[in-house]
């Protein structure tokens, strides 16, 4: 389904569709489900009731509407919904209706069918992060002796090479990616604990359902319930931040590089993409924008997440009744900025002549750091660097090169040969590093074709 109207710059139509009413509706009706025949396995309740539990729990025959009144008033989706399936199953197999819900909790209802919404999107996630992993190594590969502006606080600085400042961008991906697999991993587990987390209503058979009922569900089954333990939610969302952040700096980056002034790289474009209401001319960064704009709206979710981890007892109030819109909000913006940044990777245009353009416009202020790292032996690195404060002042008020203006200082002159001044501009020559740690972030990382 189409994202609402209001959400339309907050998530993607997969996760729209995936946190709609029908699609939560029917993760709690998977729990009533699965709990039927977990318990009818075991002996506890009759098989034909776990049928006629499952013949009725079909999220389209409810009223949605009704379901979301009545969950305010009661404080619990779980408890309007154990009503109207009871009803909808009495309709048809009056025996079977006694047994529906048996032995859970209404947490229990809210819990599980938030952890089987989870398992469903990081298959989603997973899909678009691998695409920008993809992408961004293609970019790194292709664009590893690229030269550009090394900027700092803003400002032009010494140069890197392109190549690597897309494998800065692909590690962080990486290690975010390592970390949501982690948080993933320890947080899709079955919550199944009864009134206080000791399903004393079924007597010794307790951990025994919530074990059949995990395997029913596909998912993890904790050590005991996890009602007032947030950590391993509170993990996952964190987690998502770090991402949304990392994928921001990304975002951040390229809507520099698109400024007119720089225009040294450009996001794809394409029929109603990019364009301007009143400036025909303009070519906006739009991924990069929402994706800027999750990077804002999640780190405020996350915590709120933390701050209502601290709930009371067995069972808390107020703190995993927030939840939910929450949860929904980190994962559909973080996912609508893996979708974003992993678009914009696939079509990013880079100009490298515009880049090297770039670095002559400085016309060689930006190598005043090589310069004096040439005279620091000789001269000393304070007098070294006021002797290029000297002359770096002279090549900006008269726009010459920094290179000439030092052939003309005799305390250059006389310590550094002619061809090293001739050469001292060529940003291939002032690269360090560079490419060693480029290829050391790229082969750090392993492509992937989706979370695990």
């Amino acid at each position: 389904m189409p994202a609402r109207l209001i959400e339309s710059l907050a998530t993607t139509e997969p996760l729209a569709e995936l946190f709609s009413d029908q699609s939560v509706l029917q993760a709690m009706l998977t729990f009533e489900v699965a709990l039927a025949k977990a318990e009818a396995q075991l002996g506890i309740v009759p098989k034909a009731a776990a049928a006629g539990i499952a013949a009725a729990a079909k999220a389209d025959a409810f009223d949605v509407a009704a379901l979301a009144r009545d969950t305010l008033r009661g404080g619990t989706p779980g408890i309007p919904l154990a009503k109207a399936l009871t009803e909808k199953v009495r309709a048809k197999d009056p025996a079977a209706a006694r047994f529906v819900h048996w032995g859970a909790t209404s947490q229990d209802v809210a819990d599980t069918a938030l952890v089987l919404l989870l398992k469903r999107a990081q298959p989603i996630l997973g899909k678009d992060l691998s695409r920008l992993e993809v992408a961004l190594r293609k970019l790194s590969e292709l664009h590893k002796g690229t030269v550009m502006l090394g900027r700092t606080l803003m400002q032009a600085a010494p140069p890197v090479t392109f190549g690597l400042k897309a494998a800065g961008w692909l590690g962080a991906v990486q290690r975010n990616r390592e970390r949501l697999e982690a948080a993933f991993s320890r947080a899709l587990l079955v919550q199944f604990g009864g009134a206080t987390g000791t399903i004393a209503s079924l007597g010794e058979h307790g951990a025994a359902v919530m074990r059949a009922l995990a395997k029913e569900l596909d998912l993890g089954c904790p050590e005991a319930p996890w009602h007032t333990h947030r950590d391993r939610l509170a993990a996952l969302v964190s987690a998502c931040g770090v991402l949304t952040g990392s994928l921001g700096k990304m975002a951040r980056d390229i809507s520099l590089l698109m400024q007119g002034e720089v225009a040294e790289a450009a996001e794809p474009g394409g029929q109603g993409r990019g364009g301007s209401s009143t400036m025909p001319h303009k070519r906006n960064p739009i991924g990069c924008a929402v994706t800027l704009a999750a990077a804002h709206r999640v780190p405020g979710e996350v915590a709120a997440f933390l701050s209502a981890m601290v709930q009371e007892h067995e069972r808390g109030v107020g703190g995993w009744q927030m939840e939910w819109p929450v949860v929904a909000t980190v994962i559909q913006s973080t996912g609508l900025a893996a979708a974003s940044m992993a678009e914009v990777a696939d079509g990013l245009s880079v100009d490298a002549a515009r880049m090297r353009a770039n670095i002559e416009n400085t016309k060689g202020v930006i190598f005043a750091e090589r310069a004096m790292m040439l005279l620091g032996p000789s001269l000393g690195r304070d007098v070294a660097h006021k002797v290029l404060e000297e002359a770096t002042r002279k090549s900006v008020a008269q726009g010459r090169h920094l290179a000439d203006v030092l052939a003309e200082m005799p305390e250059i002159s006389s310590r550094v040969d002619g061809s090293v001044l001739h050469q001292l501009e060529t940003p291939e020559q002032y690269l360090g590093s560079a490419e060693e740690f480029r290829k050391a972030l790229t082969d750090s990382v392993q492509p992937k074709n989706k979370l695990k």
